[in-house]
């Protein structure tokens, strides 16, 4: 992302303060922005971003501070009347800036009047921003029938219809895929190419800081670091150690007990040690393990989540969840059974003429940690429901905690645990109102109950939350409380769909580390779907959706490694002007490339000859290439590059 123009400075806060009825929610939060940047407002639900950019936006009113835009000030409706025509502004939420009965092309129309751009000006804007967006065969389309994906680019191509110096983006890629979010931000680079255009945005997913030019990390309405990506990650030393032990959970607990930053992953352990070298690093932690079996102990660079993370822990902001007491399970008071916990066979769920699910099998191995991924709209969502019985389905048939999905449902509601995608939890009752109620609907009552939420509260570390409301509870919080309440009646097996969106890095840790617990020490069997890359690294075994199929089915490494074998090892490029580089390897035939901020990642087989072409392209047309490194290959990366292709063969079989 290369910064257009004369630097100056575009948005200048100072000290802004927000109350809503008695509580400060922001106090003397400070930011600037400059011309041609992309500044990425991250943190947690609560945080504050959203109040902080409707107050530039100019839609939101203020106690204390001062904003200016453009050199103007928004202190009042007044004020902020004179630049609002300056200014895009896409709020939170998919498609919330949007019209659903309206097809994609009216969408666009109805913004284009609103803001008065001129009929000769509409046409040329709307065909180049519907060709970035590749929204151009869609335009007849209504919104309600688009993918959370598609309608947060139209609600992009609204905010941009016309031509805004500033765009103010809040969490425009959450609850997206991870296809959609790349290209999200492929657009905004591009934009910022040919432009100018000066964006400020905000996001939960600490992954896409690296794509901003400068970051403000904010926790509970402060500002706890502001700089570009590598001066943040600076702020803390230390090293991150990825280790196999033969016992993991054993390990764990050690672990656990003298670094307070320890993530299960799969069946490796990640800690972050603090304030040394990767050697001594590695040293102290195969020291403390040292009468277990070592098979693997390699470390890393921390990333910007273990910055923020740190940070907290500075701040007493991290408890651990204790482990409570032994939590019996469905599947332990039956006794252990023979044979997978669930079993998919050709299952088919047409609505009309639409196939949301076409053919889909597999199997969940007892007490593993077993993750659903897939685009928007590639039939997860639909696949649980199936197998929870929730929806009967067109054809195909399955098991799930040993009885037959289509015979007996309510044998297998009985047994299972579902949090579903939509929040299932009472607002306007307190927690532990929330746990009786959902006590009740299992059947149990009197000192039954109250056994069970006594243990389910300790085992996901709720004690003291009781009493609150429901609604006033940070998202983490309220995520455990659900997951508590799908875990009063013992289930054998946990279906959880989409589980920790919108939910901060440390609400993740917590929430992945019960689930961890739950799987190895209460051999309790998950199904998990989610959008966070990084999280499909704790699960033990996957299975990769698009169109409604499984279209890959192995655990991540398995994956990973098959990603090697047919795409190569993966380079990161250190360039000037992303977008124009972009654009020269596409031309000259190196497509499988993307942005990452200021960095281009590309797979390669060859990575000396690729290097060497690399060099002559840029050189040739006067681009600089500052640094060339081999970096691990991510989930991500898997993802990315299996739903592309497939995408890329299913357009081509259009065309034929």
């Amino acid at each position: 992302m290369e910064v257009a123009g004369t630097m100056s400075t575009i948005i200048d806060v100072e000290n802004f303060g927000k109350r809503y009825r008695r509580l400060d929610v922001i106090s003397n939060v400070s930011v600037t922005v400059q011309r041609g940047e992309i500044h990425g407002l991250i943190g947690p639900d609560g945080s504050g971003k959203s109040s902080l950019l409707k107050a530039i936006a100019g839609v939101l009113d203020f106690e204390h501070g001062i904003i200016r835009v453009f050199g103007q000030r928004v202190n009042s409706e007044e004020e902020a009347e004179r630049i609002k025509g300056r200014i895009g502004f896409m709020p939170q939420g998919l498609g919330q800036n949007l019209y659903a009965e309206l097809s994609v092309e009216e969408n666009i129309d109805f913004f284009a009047r609103l803001r008065m751009v001129a009929p000769a000006d509409l046409e040329p804007r709307k065909t180049r921003l519907l060709e970035m967006t590749h929204l151009e065969r869609f335009r007849e389309r209504p919104m309600k029938h688009l993918s959370g994906g598609m309608k947060q680019k139209l609600g992009l191509v609204c905010s941009l219809i016309h031509q805004p110096e500033l765009i103010i983006l809040d969490e425009p890629t959450t609850g997206v895929d991870p296809v959609s979010r790349r290209d999200f931000w492929v657009i905004l680079s591009q934009l910022l190419e040919e432009y100018g255009t000066t964006a400020i945005v905000s996001t939960a997913y600490m992954d896409e800081a690296s794509r901003f030019h400068r970051v403000s990390l904010m926790y509970k309405g402060e500002m706890l670091a502001q700089g570009k990506p590598e001066e943040i990650r600076a702020l803390v030393s230390g090293t991150v150690v990825v280790v196999k032990a033969s016992s993991q959970i054993e390990a764990f607990a050690i672990l656990k007990s003298q670094y307070p930053q320890v993530q299960p992953i799969g069946h490796h352990l990640r800690v972050f040690v603090g304030k040394q070298n990767s050697e001594q690093a590695e040293s102290a932690v195969k020291d403390s393990l040292s009468h277990l079996e070592i098979a693997e102990c390699y470390s890393m660079r921390p990333e910007l989540e273990d910055v923020l993370v740190t940070m907290l822990i500075d701040r007493n902001e991290h408890k651990n969840v204790g482990s409570g007491p032994v939590f019996k399970t469905m599947g332990r008071k039956n006794g252990k059974r023979n044979g997978p916990a669930i079993v998919a066979r050709d299952l088919v769920q047409n609505f009309g003429a639409f196939r949301a699910v076409d053919h889909l099998s597999f199997e969940v191995s007892q007490g593993e940690i077993f993750g659903l991924l897939g685009a928007n709209g590639a039939g997860k969502t639909t696949a649980i429901k199936m197998l929870t019985g929730i929806l009967p389905s067109s054809s195909g048939n399955g098991q799930v905690a040993g009885v037959d999905m289509q015979k007996a449902a309510q044998t297998i509601k009985s047994r299972v645990g579902y949090m579903s995608q939509a929040f299932s939890l009472y607002e306007d009752l307190s927690a532990h109102e929330n746990l009786k109620l959902y006590g009740g609907i299992y059947g149990l009552s009197g000192t039954g109950l109250k056994e069970r939420i006594r243990q389910t509260l300790a085992l996901t570390g709720l004690q003291g939350y009781e009493s609150e409301m429901t609604q006033g509870l940070p998202m983490g919080v309220r995520q455990r409380l659900a997951l508590s309440c799908a875990l009063l009646h013992r289930p054998s097996i946990l279906f959880l769909d989409e589980p920790t969106s919108g939910v901060d890095p440390l609400g993740r840790r917590r929430f992945w580390e019960i689930l961890f617990q739950l799987s190895r020490e209460e051999g309790v069997t998950i199904l998990v779907t989610t959008h966070y890359m990084n999280e499909a690294e704790h699960c033990d075994h996957l299975v990769l959706m698009y169109a409604g199929r499984s279209v890959a089915d192995e655990t991540p490494a398995g994956m990973k490694l098959a990603l090697r074998k047919e795409a190569g090892e993966l380079l990161e490029l250190t360039v000037d002007r992303p977008v124009r580089v972009l654009e020269v390897l596409e031309e000259n035939g190196l497509s499988d490339a993307a942005i990452f901020g200021n960095c281009i990642h590309l797979l390669t087989k060859n990575i000396g000859d690729t290097v060497l072409k690399i060099r002559f392209l840029l050189e040739s047309n006067n681009l600089s290439l500052h640094k060339v490194d081999e970096i691990p290959i991510s989930m991500e990366d898997v993802f990315v590059h299996r739903v592309m292709a497939l995408e890329k063969h299913a357009s081509q079989r259009q065309q034929a």
